[in-house]
């Protein structure tokens, strides 16, 4: 569990806190193996015996005084007693996990009937009103999927178009049976899909069947116009409906997985693949909102893109978690496809959203293993309790929060990478006071379950090897920290992390972009770095008027004085020209946009940051490093004299040979060389598959690099206010920030 916030040294009260100008919070990624420093938990059992608060009920932990027969809470300080089995358990302290860390993992005791719900299921839902090409690329990443599956997994593969598709690949040949779609908009399928046949024959033992998936999915054809024309029906004057009923075939797919939640299942995983916009049926979508009509309708077209334009699917992913399925999307098309609709279903129920604008260079079969291949929590609770003196205000990421409870967040599905974030507040006018020796304490809670494959039983010593089974293990991993206080302003800048400030900004910006636009986003942002600017220099007295006689007055806009903040300039400058704030007019397509909403409010960080602003290296030669990193300009790859530039976006990685470079250099650089090793060891730490391009300046078409290169004016030479370079940039927020002072 890594856990980082936004200031080390906490303000000592809500003056201190305005004063500062930075946003106050945690990210928190719960199923991370280890620490924000690099450190595992202590590991142990009986997590249900664990003592908690009478009060607050906050975990006993390090931070705790604990006398012979109570023990005090570090949250709240309510004084406990303790039972007399907690009595004799700390008799000997250093035999508990809890009294050795404060970063612990307990097993938790679970029924025998929940161990037998432990066989982990995979159905794939298949797009068929597509192409030849995107049937190509799913069967592909299907294959893949399958490779990474472990044994004693359940396979179901699933058709869409004008009907639904249900195959059972148990026998010798596949069979597949068929239940039409109705093409209005409230119908639902005439036949449950467990009439259509029973669950337990379309969902296969992955184990013994991979050869026969492999022989099904081959028989995958498009459904051709004739087909769904007369599937779909034809409109007033014939004109057609369509034939991809996407929302009524994942309402009956969950409908018919529900019915064994509990039994055959503790969580289902649906991959679904769509190669455009659900058009019959229920959740159909009219993607004729999308074109020129917002000039005559007098719509914002940075705000009207963004929100959905049903509830439907927001309603749907209530029954997927319900249903105990969580919903990874992966949408193939370059066409408007309204995932700001569609999104729900994937992020609520503990998903993914995917988004590939091409089957040419997708990297769709990479992410469906790496995505298989790692580790994932399920059935998730989160809860964030804080010392008295300050609270939680609002909690940002892909999970939904408890109907009962403040600060508690179910989450469905959850891997290492998955990332969430908190806004604190002070709970009164006191703050933390300085006449006591008490600090700011944080506890995290996240009760989670794994599945553990019948091999780690083994090794784990438990012989019962007559049915090669996996096995459910519920656990609580708990996380408590302590943070100092700062008592003045400059002690509150020494312990800033851009990083996290960066991901508290970006929740911040992309909820004002739901809300209000695209517009507002980008003014909360520009306002807030002003205001930043504005405290920061008056609070280390660095505001001077001009010498010599000028009577301008000189702001310090690049923190010149604080290295901690000097970051946050130039990550506000990249924010604001990154496509998630780009204006609608600069040829922003409104589902990218959305793809990076969803992408952003998850990544942890030190990911988040390289996205936004992406790293520049250059190389003196394929195995020697030149610079580590550079400015993204024109002049950075001028004034260093490198032959090899390397650039890491995050989703791109981009090697570019200097039009000078030697010509003996080996394009593109072999495996064995440091550049190889660099990008190999990149993309084995990416939660996503980046893509990867090799470009020879002088020779190969160079844009998709150089538009990276950000910082000189106008390089784009589009016109647009928004498109300045950065010394533009800084020069403006100067002129806003002694306007904002007057």
């Amino acid at each position: 569990m890594a856990v980082r916030a936004t200031v080390i040294r906490f303000p000592s009260d809500q003056d201190a806190l305005e004063e500062s100008g930075l946003p106050w919070g945690v990210t928190v990624s719960p199923f991370a193996t280890k620490d924000e420093n690099g450190n595992p938990p202590a590991y142990g059992s009986d997590g249900h015996l664990l003592p908690r608060c009478e009060n607050c009920w906050a975990y006993y932990n390090t931070y705790c005084e604990q006398e012979q027969w109570a023990w005090t809470c570090s949250l709240c300080g309510t004084l406990n007693g303790l039972s007399s089995e907690a009595i004799t358990r700390y008799s000997l302290p250093e035999s508990c996990p809890e009294n050795i860390s404060s970063f612990i993992d307990l097993e938790l005791p679970m029924e025998e009937s929940e161990e037998m719900q432990a066989r982990p299921v995979y159905v794939a839902a298949v797009d068929l009103a597509s192409s030849e090409e995107f049937l190509e690329l799913v069967k592909s990443a299907l294959l893949a999927a399958l490779e990474a599956l472990g044994p004693g997994s359940l396979f179901g593969l699933a058709t869409f178009s004008h009907k639904i598709g249900l195959y059972d690949v148990q026998g010798p040949i596949p069979v597949v049976k068929n239940v039409f779609i109705p093409h209005d908009s409230d119908g639902t399928v005439s036949m449950e899909l467990q009439d259509v046949m029973p669950l337990s024959s379309f969902l296969a033992p992955v184990d013994t069947c991979k050869d026969r998936i492999a022989s099904a999915l081959e028989t995958l054809r498009p459904t051709t116009s004739w087909e769904r024309t007369s599937g779909a029906g034809q409109g007033l004057d014939g004109v057609f409906l369509g034939g991809r009923g996407f929302g009524s075939a994942m309402e009956a797919l969950f409908n018919y997985l529900g019915s064994e939640y509990g039994n055959t299942f503790a969580l289902a995983r649906v991959f679904a693949f769509l190669s455009g916009a659900p058009d019959i049926g229920a959740g159909q979508l009219d993607t004729r909102r999308y074109g020129e009509q917002y000039a005559s309708r007098r719509e914002d077209a940075d705000r009207a893109l963004l929100p959905e334009q049903t509830p439907f699917y927001k309603d749907l992913a209530a029954v997927a978690v319900q249903s105990g399925v969580c919903v990874d999307i992966f949408a193939v098309t370059n066409e408007y496809t309204d995932l700001a609709s569609l999104k729900f279903l994937s992020i609520e129920s503990g998903g993914s959203l995917f988004l590939y604008t091409s089957t040419d260079d997708s990297t769709l079969p990479q992410d469906m293993y790496r995505m298989l291949s790692r580790p994932y929590a399920f059935n998730c609770v989160l809860r964030l309790r804080t010392s008295s003196e300050f609270q939680p205000s609002h909690s940002y990421g892909h999970f939904f929060p408890d109907p009962q409870y403040e600060n508690v967040q179910h989450i469905i599905c959850c891997d290492s990478f998955a990332t969430y974030a908190y806004d604190f507040e002070f709970a009164n006018n006191a703050g933390f006071s300085r006449h006591t020796s008490e600090l700011p304490m944080l506890q995290i809670a996240f009760q989670y379950t794994v599945v553990v494959p019948p091999d780690e039983l083994a090794n784990a010593g438990s012989h019962n090897t007559t049915r090669a089974k996996h096995s459910l293990k519920r656990r609580l991993r708990i996380r408590t920290l302590q943070f100092g206080v700062a008592h003045s302003i400059n002690e509150i800048y020494d312990s800033v992390d851009s990083e996290v400030v960066l991901s508290l900004l970006v929740h911040k910006v992309i909820l004002a972009s739901l809300e209000q636009g695209v517009r507002e986003g980008r003014m909360l942002l520009h306002d807030w770095l002003v205001i930043l600017t504005a405290q920061y220099n008056d609070a280390c007295k660095l505001i001077q008027s001009g010498h010599g006689g000028s009577t301008g007055v000189h702001i310090d806009v690049a923190f010149s004085q604080c290295p901690q903040l000097q970051p946050l300039p130039r990550l506000v400058f990249a924010l604001l020209r990154n496509p998630l704030l780009r204006l609608h007019e600069e040829g922003v397509h409104p589902d990218y946009r959305i793809y990076l909403q969803c992408l952003f409010s998850a990544l942890e960080p030190s990911s988040l940051n390289r996205a936004v602003y992406p790293l520049l290296t250059s190389y003196a030669s394929l195995d020697k490093q030149a610079y580590p990193r550079h400015s993204l300009s024109r002049a950075a790859l001028i004034t260093s004299g490198s032959p090899i530039f390397f650039l890491d976006a995050f989703t791109n990685l981009i090697v570019f040979y200097a039009s000078t470079a030697d010509p003996s250099l080996p394009f593109p650089p072999p495996q064995d060389c440091l550049v190889r090793t660099t990008i190999n060891k990149l993309k084995q730490e990416r939660c996503i598959t980046p893509k990867l391009s090799f470009i020879k300046g002088g020779q190969d078409d160079a844009t998709v690099f150089e538009n990276y290169l950000i910082e000189e004016q106008d390089v784009e030479g589009s016109g647009f206010t928004s498109v300045m370079g950065f010394v533009s940039f800084l020069e403006e927020i100067n002129q806003s920030t002694l306007e904002y002072m007057k």
